[in-house]
């Protein structure tokens, strides 16, 4: 048995990887802002802080491994998408990364998007990467509409640039992420009720298959990152999502 913790287990895709964990006999610690082992929100500092806080108390004696899921996209709401996003995800791998160290063996795993491919905010992209939290708010709504396209950009380059240094790779703790395309989940319900958005993702987001991911299919090469004995794979961010990415830039991997 391992030990896991998984950001947004109440819903979506953080559910369904803490479920599979548990199907296969690992302990794991939620974190949701409702409906889960520890409440916090990791919109906020105090909230991050918090959620850190409980889970060394929890597991003074390391962890195997972090899923960071928790993430909103919602237009209107571009301050507190950035601040989930990038900021809370990063806060929570930086912050269990010495209880990922204790094990030698640790894993983290951080959810993208395919979205990464649509036009965002280079400003606020910066920002996040210079971990100017309240600059990259300010910065973000002035260009709400792609806020949540920007804070998933960040949020790779950022692993891209941290999984290969010694604080992680270093520590044999292995990064890595993946971008999923449209998943249906409690986030992405209202827009399949909306004929003029599904014919926006129809453009957004081409497929070589028939229908929309489900949670428990990311779900499953999230546990595989999770659990893989290998040491070889860090600094990945793996598309999950219908064929979108060899659609888009075929000549670019």
């Amino acid at each position: 048995m391992k030990r896991f913790v998984v950001t947004g287990s109440g819903s979506g895709i953080g559910r369904a990887t803490a479920a599979r964990l548990r199907d296969a006999g690992h302990a794991v610690l939620g974190v949701d802002r409702a409906n889960a082992d520890v409440a916090a929100d990791l919109g906020t500092p105090t909230g991050r802080a918090q959620a850190i806080d409980a889970i060394a108390r929890h597991w003074p004696d390391g962890i195997d491994g972090v899923l960071a899921a928790a993430g909103i996209s919602a237009p209107d709401r571009a301050a507190e998408t950035i601040a989930i996003n990038h900021f809370g995800a990063v806060a929570v791998l930086e912050g269990v990364r010495p209880l990922l160290a204790k094990h030698g063996r640790g894993r983290a795993v951080a959810i993208g998007s395919t979205s990464v491919l649509l036009p965002s905010d280079a400003a606020t992209v910066a920002l996040c990467l210079a971990g100017d939290e309240a600059g990259a708010i300010a910065a973000a709504a002035a260009s709400a509409q792609t806020s949540y396209m920007t804070s998933k950009l960040a949020l790779t380059l950022w692993l891209r640039r941290e999984a290969v240094t010694r604080d992680w790779a270093g520590s044999g703790i292995l990064l890595n992420g993946v971008a999923p395309g449209v998943v249906s989940t409690p986030m992405t319900a209202p827009l399949f009720d909306d004929p003029a958005m599904m014919a926006l993702i129809a453009q957004s987001n081409p497929m070589a298959v028939e229908g929309f991911a489900q949670p428990e299919e990311i779900a499953e090469l999230i546990v595989h990152l999770l659990t893989m004995e290998g040491h070889y794979l860090l600094g990945q961010m793996i598309f999950i999502d219908g064929g979108t990415d060899a659609i888009m830039r075929p000549e670019r991997f």
